[in-house]
C-alpha cells in the first residue's frame, strides 16, 4: 500500500488541524504521497469535528461524499478519526459499514498501522503544514479539566495533558526552520497549561521561552480560560516583543445565573475585574471573545443583561454560537427549551451590535500606520493582517501597493478608510 495517494479532509478547530498535519508528516515519511483533493487519492481520511450539532452534521455528511466517491470507484479505501469517531464510534460503524477504518481522537499510532506505517519517533513535533508557511498553529495541550455544562471536549479529548515546555520549544524551532513567523498558541484551555506536570500555571514561562525562538516574530494567543487567569502573563505580554497584544478570551455569558448554571467557576464581578486588567495593563491589546446565546438558563431578563455589556464593554472581535444540546454533558439533563427561531434572533442581535462596534473601533485605526503581515494576492491589490488580527476569523487589511508584495512580508500600511471588517490602507 505504500505507492498510494493520500488526501486527508479536516473539520473544525486549529486543533484538530495540527492533528492532520502530524499524520501527514508520518505518512510522508512512510513513503506516501498527500494529494489535496480526494479526486487525486487512493485513501482519503477524514479527520470530524463533534463539538454543536452543525459540526456533527458537517462531518456526517463529508464522511458521506467521501463514501459515496469510494462507491463510484473513485477511492478505494475512507479512514475516518477525529472527535466525531471518539464519541460516536459504535454508531458510526453500526451506519457507515462502507467505512474501512474509525479511530479515536487519540490512535495516531492505529491509523498508522491501518495504513502499514510505522510511527517514527525521531520526527516528533514534525508536521506537514495546511496552512500557509508564514503562520502556524502551535498545540500546547491536550484535553480539558474544566467542567462546563454544555461542552463535550472532555468526552472526546480527555483529561488536560500539558505538552512539556523542551517539546513545545522544539515544535517552534521546527517551524520557525519551515519559514514560520507566527505561532498561534492552541488547546483546549491555555490558561490552565503547566498545571498537571509542573504544580502550577506555566502559560507566562512558555510565552516567555517562546519569545526567544529564532525567526518567530508574532506569538498569539487562543483560547484562554477566564478562571483562575494568570495574572503574571499581564507583564510578560506587555514587555515581550514579539507576542501579540492580542488575548482570545471565551467568556461564553456574563450574568450570573447563567455562568453558574454553565458551570464556568467564575462571576460576572469576576470576569469584569480581568478584562478591564488586560485593557489597564497591557496598553492596546485587543480583545476577541466568544458567547453562547440560548442556553437553556438564558432568559430574556439574562439576554438583556449579555446585551448591555457587549454594548458597554465594547470587545475588540467577538463570535457567537447558538446552543445546541450535547448528550452526555452535565447542562443535557435542562433540555432544550429555547425554540432555535428565538436562539437564532439573539444571536442576530448579538452580531448586530457587535457589527457596530467593530466599525467604530476600525475607524479609530483611519491615519494609522500598521505592521501588517501578507496573506495573498487578490486582483490588483493584497490582502494582509495586523497582529491584532487572527487568520481567518478577524479583519483583514486591504492593501494597494505600486511594488510587487511577497506573502509572508512585513509591511508597514497607513490606513486610508475603514469597514466594520476590513481596513484599507496603502504601503507607507
Amino acid at each position: 500500500m505504500r505507492d498510494k495517494k493520500v488526501h486527508i479532509i479536516t473539520l473544525g478547530c486549529p486543533k484538530n488541524q495540527v492533528d492532520s498535519e502530524v499524520l501527514a508528516a508520518q505518512l510522508k515519511a512512510n513513503g506516501y504521497s498527500l494529494v489535496n483533493s480526494s479526486k487525486e487519492a487512493d485513501v482519503a481520511v477524514v479527520n470530524t469535528c463533534g463539538f454543536i450539532d452543525a459540526a456533527k452534521q458537517e462531518s456526517v455528511e463529508t464522511i458521506l461524499q467521501v463514501v459515496q466517491q469510494k462507491n463510484s470507484g473513485k477511492l478505494k479505501k475512507v479512514v475516518v478519526t477525529g472527535c466525531l469517531v471518539e464519541r460516536y464510534k459504535k454508531e458510526l460503524r453500526e451506519g457507515m459499514s462502507e467505512v474501512d477504518a474509525f479511530f479515536g481522537t487519540h490512535e495516531l499510532k492505529n491509523i498508522l498501522s491501518e495504513f502499514e506505517a510505522e510511527y517514527k519517533y525521531e520526527m516528533l513535533g514534525d508536521r506537514v503544514l495546511s496552512t500557509p508557511n508564514h503562520y502556524a498553529y502551535l498545540k500546547i495541550s491536550e484535553g480539558c479539566d474544566n467542567p462546563c455544562s454544555f461542552c463535550a471536549i472532555p468526552l472526546m479529548r480527555g483529561k488536560y495533558v500539558s505538552k512539556p515546555i523542551k517539546q513545545i520549544i522544539h515544535e517552534a524551532e521546527l517551524l520557525a526552520e519551515k519559514g514560520v513567523k507566527e505561532l498561534i498558541l492552541v488547546g483546549q484551555d491555555t490558561t490552565y497549561y503547566g498545571l498537571d506536570i509542573y504544580g502550577k500555571r506555566e502559560l507566562p514561562k512558555l510565552m516567555k521561552r517562546l519569545n526567544e525562538v529564532q525567526g518567530i516574530e508574532w506569538i498569539r494567543l487562543m483560547y484562554a480560560y477566564p478562571a483562575n487567569f494568570p495574572e503574571d502573563l499581564f507583564d510578560v505580554m506587555r514587555e515581550s516583543e514579539k507576542i501579540c497584544k492580542y488575548v482570545d478570551i471565551p467568556i461564553q455569558h456574563i450574568s450570573d445565573g447563567v455562568l453558574k448554571s454553565m458551570r464556568r467557576g467564575v462571576s460576572r464581578r469576576k470576569l469584569e475585574e480581568l478584562l478591564h486588567s488586560i485593557r489597564e495593563k497591557i496598553p492596546g491589546v485587543a480583545i476577541r471573545t466568544t458567547l453562547i446565546v440560548g442556553y437553556p438558563a438564558e432568559g430574556e431578563k439574562e439576554f438583556d443583561e449579555l446585551y448591555e455589556f457587549v454594548g458597554k464593554f465594547k470587545f475588540d472581535k467577538l463570535g457567537a454560537f447558538t446552543y445546541s444540546i450535547e448528550e452526555g454533558t452535565s447542562g443535557a439533563i435542562l433540555g432544550d427549551p429555547i425554540p432555535q427561531e428565538e436562539k437564532e434572533r439573539r444571536h442576530g442581535v448579538i452580531m448586530e451590535i457587535q457589527r457596530e462596534i467593530m466599525s467604530e473601533l476600525n475607524s479609530k485605526r483611519v491615519g494609522q500606520k500598521l505592521r501588517v503581515i501578507v496573506e495573498r494576492k487578490d486582483g490588483n491589490n493584497f490582502i494582509g493582517r495586523t497582529s491584532q488580527d487572527a487568520p481567518e476569523i478577524d479583519s483583514e487589511v486591504v492593501i494597494t501597493s505600486e511594488k510587487n508584495l511577497n506573502v509572508g512580508e512585513f509591511v508597514n500600511v497607513t490606513i486610508d478608510d475603514a469597514y466594520e471588517h476590513d481596513l484599507y490602507g496603502t504601503v507607507a
